[in-house]
């Protein structure tokens, strides 16, 4: 079992910057794919990004260059910074845990991921 609890979220002008994190514990979380998902209001939930055990990192196209996934595997913690909100931007964004084989047929899919976080809400006002 791997144990997942997300920080950092809260409300930012557009423009602005937030970092989450997310803290792991259980299994070894250096094995582990770690990522982020996000659902809005109304709307499915879909990848953000991703970082493989290697540090291979992935992005969703509306995220590239804004945000930056990195992961230390010392103190098990997972992080998202995020530069240059947007309005679309607002969700509860999940932090994420999977051991699957690498490749985006399988990072954007959320039943590859077994282990889960509560969320944290970012709000980006206009």
């Amino acid at each position: 079992q791997v144990q997942l609890a997300e920080s950092g979220g809260g409300l930012v002008q557009a423009g602005g910057s937030l970092r989450l994190s997310c803290a792991a514990s259980g299994r070894p979380f250096s094995t582990y794919t770690m990522g982020w998902f996000r659902q809005a209001p109304g709307k499915e939930r879909e990848f953000v990004s991703v970082i493989s055990w290697d540090r291979l990192s992935t992005y969703t196209d509306s995220v590239k260059g804004r945000f930056t996934i990195s992961r230390d595997n010392v103190k098990n913690t997972l992080y998202l910074q995020m530069n240059s909100l947007k309005p679309e931007d607002t969700a509860v964004y999940y932090c994420v845990a999977g051991n699957f084989a690498s490749g985006p047929e399988n990072y954007y899919n959320a039943q590859k991921y077994d282990y889960w976080g509560q969320g944290t809400q970012v709000t980006v006002s206009s």
